[in-house]
């Protein structure tokens, strides 16, 4: 039988489960969580299955033209048997992904069965475990595949692998005494052990269609789907500002993110650490509302509740029976969290339950006014009249400035995807202000995820590219706050932003260039982004700002060069312009945190490279090195101490 290419259904099998949750407001609560982030991790997978496209056409072309050859035909066939072997499991892998993303979302606890609950937690075990598996076992040797794309897959995989281990202690909790029969079978007959065994072990079958045990309807008959707005998990810092106060960034050594106006001096900070009892023992995440069950213990109420609604009657930390299934607040404890999260300017998410919002005191406020009156903004904002989408979009951005209540309500109404669409429009006014309505709405951490999955980014980056001023600056600003997570870096950096920055960047106004200059900063952060800064010019437009006579954006410039300088293809062009005299001289003139960067930076490239050792000697480095090794700030000591040591060991050569 001929090896089939199973790419193109790879490829189509992520577009259809990337549009799953996209712009969903009906996803059930119980698993909204899981199923936008499964979602998230499979889209992240597009670019590694278009390489592989590219690079089979290549491959086809090229075996069709040496056809004659019957040793290359030999090879081109073991070559794709592989492919076939590894790809068609992927295919299955998805195909299961699909169908649980079907079935998870419609769950309704309240006419299903606690059977098909614990199942559908055990299948999301086993789907993460897959993909995991399927992709560390990726035959890389025959793929050309590019460096950005793996850390893509690392990156991915990490995720995978960290799901499947939560999933594997969710289960390992479920005393098999209280799982339905029929599920604890299904369980221990595909798995070949005790429920009990799941989370050590981390084992899951390897054919995955031994999981498509549970109808498609998850038990309800005539149960109707209700609307409840996406949600995506719940970070541990939330910053707390408005559209215009998204600027900052820190050392690119701790590559930690954090948000002020200005970039600040290139320091390693010693990472937040979440005190323990401030952890739910399920999620092991922050809680933000911290409830007791009967055992004493205290959980995150999401977290706890669905452990109940799941058909739990056990304290999942001691395994002990709860005599009662109450959930008392923990005032106390929350008051501690919340004093810690102020004195490290840590925001925590607040939450919208049947029309009331969380205060910060643990009290509810009703809101269905605001909800009813946000709800009407919203369909305005799909009106046919130019003027009443501009009125509707204009009041959205006010609304979305003014508070993290209001963030929060936009968003559940259903705005995301609308004024994502509103970013196209023609009438300047409306796209100028649905982008910053954006912006303002991403500083909520759980909004975020929604506006990728939207598909906001691509919109954004024309807005960056073709708006007026202020909305680039904006979008730029947007690009920034988007990301702040890891996997959001990637995407932006390959959805062509980077050109675009840097030309805002070279030619903004003031507040653009500022708004350019943290959104690099933070991008470049992931190794992929820096070939691409490297490549559209950064380093002609960091060179113009450090010899700039207005000395406006030093400290940026240094900065961000600080993050490139150890990219071998960045090393080259910051020698290659020239930049080596500017950063001597920044070492003798410029303020303490500019010659601690430029310390930095002249420690990235002379390492394990002797022309540039010797050319700051020429250069006369050795005077100010010395001076700053003695008088600079710790940092700049290190570095310029390391770079004196280098420099000697050059002379004695």
């Amino acid at each position: 039988m001929a090896n089939r290419d199973h790419t193109p259904e790879l490829l189509c099998l992520v577009h259809d489960i990337a549009g799953m949750c996209a712009g969903s407001s009906s996803v059930a609560a119980v698993f909204r969580k899981d199923c936008t982030d499964l979602v998230r991790r499979i889209s992240l997978l597009t670019h590694l299955f278009e390489e592989i496209q590219e690079l089979n056409d290549v491959v086809d072309s090229d075996s069709a033209s040496a056809s004659s050859s019957s040793s290359s035909s030999s090879s081109s066939s073991s070559a794709s048997a592989s492919a076939s072997s590894w790809s068609s499991d992927l295919v299955l892998a998805l195909h299961s992904a699909r169908r649980l993303l079907s079935v998870a979302r419609n769950f309704r606890s309240n006419c299903s069965s606690d059977g098909a609950a614990k199942t559908i937690v055990f299948q999301f075990q086993c789907v993460t475990w897959k993909l995991e598996k399927l992709l560390s076992n990726l035959p890389y040797d025959s793929l050309d595949i590019s460096e950005e794309v793996k850390e893509q897959v690392d990156l991915v995989r990490a995720q995978l692998r960290r799901a499947t281990e939560k999933y594997g202690y969710m289960i390992s909790k479920m005393p098999s005494h209280e799982l339905s029969q029929p599920l604890a079978e299904e369980i221990s007959q595909v798995l070949g052990k005790s429920v009990n065994g799941l989370y050590k072990q981390h084992s899951c079958p390897e054919n995955l269609s031994e999981l498509d045990s549970i109808p498609e309807n998850n038990g309800q008959k005539s149960c109707s789907t209700h609307r409840a707005g996406s949600r995506l998990e719940r970070a541990r810092s939330i910053p707390a500002s408005s559209e215009v106060s998204l600027m900052n960034a820190t050392d690119p050594e701790s590559q930690e993110i954090s948000e002020t106006k200005n970039l600040p001096e290139v320091k390693k900070p010693e990472a937040i650490v979440i005190p323990e009892d401030f952890l739910c023992p399920i999620s092991l995440e922050l809680m933000r509302d911290p409830v007791i069950v009967a055992t004493g213990q205290t959980y995150e109420r999401s977290y706890i509740q669905r452990w109940i609604d799941c058909g739990n009657t056990t304290c999942p930390k001691t395994q002990q029976k709860l005599q009662h299934l109450t959930l008392t607040p923990n005032y106390v404890l929350r008051s501690l969290i919340s004093q810690w999260c102020i004195e490290h300017n840590i925001e925590q998410p607040t939450g919208l339950t049947n029309g009331k919002l969380k205060k910060s005191d643990g009290s509810f406020r009703d809101v269905t006014g605001d909800i009813a009156a946000i709800e009407a903004l919203v369909r305005k904002l799909s009106s046919r009249s130019v003027e009443e989408r501009r009125a509707a979009v204009t009041e959205i951005r006010s609304l979305s400035k003014r508070s993290t209540d209001n963030r929060i309500l936009i968003a559940e109404a259903g705005a995301i995807p609308v004024l994502v669409n509103l970013l196209t429009s023609e009438d300047v006014l409306t796209q100028d202000n649905a982008v910053t309505s954006i912006l303002n709405l991403s500083i909520y951490e759980n909004n975020k995820g929604l506006i990728m999955l939207a598909g906001a980014i691509p919109s954004i980056v024309q807005v960056l590219r073709a708006g007026t001023m202020e909305a680039r600056e904006n979008a730029a600003a947007t690009l920034f706050s988007l990301s702040l997570a890891d996997e959001n870096k990637i995407i932006i950096g390959a959805s062509g932003a980077i050109p675009a920055l840097v030309e805002l960047l070279q030619n903004g106004s003031p507040r653009g260039k500022k708004d350019a200059a943290t959104a690099l900063f933070n991008l470049c952060i992931y190794q992929g982004n820096k070939g691409r800064a490297i490549r559209a010019g950064i380093i002609t437009a960091l060179l113009k700002m450090l010899t700039d006579s207005s000395k406006s954006m030093v400290d940026e410039a240094l900065t961000i060069m600080s993050v490139l300088a150890s990219h071998q293809e960045a090393k080259v062009a910051i020698v290659k312009a020239s930049t080596i005299p500017v950063l001597i001289d920044l070492l003798r003139t410029g303020l303490p945190r500019n010659k601690e960067n430029a310390a930095a930076i002249l420690l990235a490239l002379c390492k394990r490279d002797a022309d540039n050792l010797a050319c700051i000697s020429r250069l006369g480095a050795v005077i100010p090195l010395t001076e700053l090794a003695r008088n600079g700030t710790e940092r700049a000591k290190r570095k310029a101490t390391s770079l004196l040591e280098h420099l000697r060991k050059l002379q004695q050569l």
